[in-house]
């Protein structure tokens, strides 16, 4: 139980490699690449949830309108939303890994290097 409640990581180094790394440029970029993709589309995800379901509930004479056939306009933009869904998770999955996994794995290497006694700096 003891070990548990410890703030020493695994390796029985102190926790200054990883506090540096999180303090490091490089990670501060990382993090802002992940942040300038994903909130913005967060946000917009989320609103066109939130205007689909509010037209849901309160329009329904244009929701109830037919496109063709049987088929109305709740149904067409029920069906973009699973559309926008699985595009946005491939778009997402295609940045990441073009632009976050590779730096991501470089601060990794690097922290790895630092606890097994190489380099001193993050990022060199």
């Amino acid at each position: 139980m003891e070990a548990a409640m410890s703030s020493t990581p695994p390796t029985g180094r102190s926790p200054d490699v990883y506090e540096e790394v999180q303090q490091s440029e490089e990670f501060g970029e990382l993090r802002r690449t992940h942040r300038s993709f994903a909130f913005p589309l967060t946000v917009g995800f989320i609103s066109w949830y939130l205007l689909y379901v509010l037209l849901s509930n309160y329009a329904g004479g244009f929701m109830g309108t037919e496109v063709v056939g049987n088929i109305n306009m709740a149904f067409v933009l029920g069906i973009a939303q699973f559309v926008t869904t699985f595009a946005l998770a491939w778009w997402y999955a295609r940045h990441a890994g073009a632009k976050l996994d590779p730096r991501s794995e470089q601060l990794k290497q690097d922290v790895e290097s630092r606890l097994a006694g190489g380099s001193t700096e993050v990022g060199k």
